[in-house]
């Protein structure tokens, strides 16, 4: 048992209570999603002091997701842009504040992107890669700095590759990869991507960060695991493979389900 990988959850920082022991029985991975909220980025202090005082004793590793609502990473209006950057930052105070190591951002990506940016020939690819690193150019100098690694989820992507390509020319330590369990069995099941685990192989050494959840391909379920349909088996397999070390977090809607998921992957001989 001991030599399993110890799961953490994504928690709201107003649930820490009720699952602090078994937060710290293992110093268990935490996320916390309040911060992607722009109402609470603008006034964030009440937040990360309630936090603080929470986890104090606790020595896991600690993330935040980050803002992503109505914007694309890969913007190319530069007024646009100016705003994007300013959430990011933001964000990004709020992990200097916190002692957060980790901040999750979204890919930008599609099928329809996976089916046409070669349409126009290689350059399409170059200038979809430049425009996010654009955006991210400020966020990733002050992540950097501050030894936070941003974590590029997939959402709709139907092609790894596309994200991959991202952070392989951003080459920097504050820019890593994540993979969605339940984000790529959606787009196994109804967009034609590969399975999960091949979006976990596709990331090898540059995958950072996981959210564990299940699914039956329709949607984005974030039901507990073992409710829906993904074989976790390959999953695992395909993880320990990478020989990386991400932050393994079950994000789902209920989170009163979080130990119960855990409990289901550690009967599958699969984590603790």
């Amino acid at each position: 048992m001991t030599d399993l990988p110890v799961i953490g959850a994504q928690l709201s920082v107003l649930d820490l209570d009720r699952h602090r022991d078994w937060l710290f029985e293992k110093d268990r991975d935490l996320e916390l999603p309040e911060f992607c909220m722009a109402d609470i980025l603008a006034n964030p202090g009440p937040f990360i002091d309630m936090a603080l005082k929470k986890l104090d004793g606790w020595n896991g590793r600690l993330g935040i997701h980050g803002p992503f609502s109505g914007f694309e990473l890969d913007v190319r209006d530069r007024d646009v842009r100016t705003v994007v950057q300013a959430r990011l930052d933001a964000a990004l105070g709020v992990c200097e504040r916190l002692g957060a190591r980790q901040m999750v951002v979204h890919s930008p990506y599609d099928g329809w992107d996976a089916q046409n940016l070669d349409v126009k020939g290689a350059k399409e690819r170059t200038k979809s890669v430049t425009a996010i690193l654009d955006t991210l150019a400020p966020a990733l100098k002050r992540a950097a700095a501050a030894g936070v690694e941003m974590v590029l989820e997939n959402i709709r992507d139907t092609d790894p590759a596309l994200r991959r390509a991202v952070v392989e020319a951003a080459d920097s330590p504050a820019l890593r990869l994540s993979v969605d369990t339940g984000h790529a069995e959606w787009a196994h099941v109804t967009a034609g991507g590969p399975p999960v685990d091949r979006f976990i192989a596709d990331a090898g050494t540059l995958l950072g960060h996981v959210h564990l959840q299940d699914a039956d391909g329709w949607a984005d379920r974030h039901w507990a695991l073992g409710e829906g349909t993904i074989n976790f088996h390959p999953i695992f397999r395909a993880l320990g493979a990478t020989g990386a070390a991400p932050h393994l977090i079950v994000e789902i809607n209920d989170f009163g389900k979080v130990p119960a998921s855990v409990a289901h992957l550690e009967r599958l001989g699969l984590g603790q």
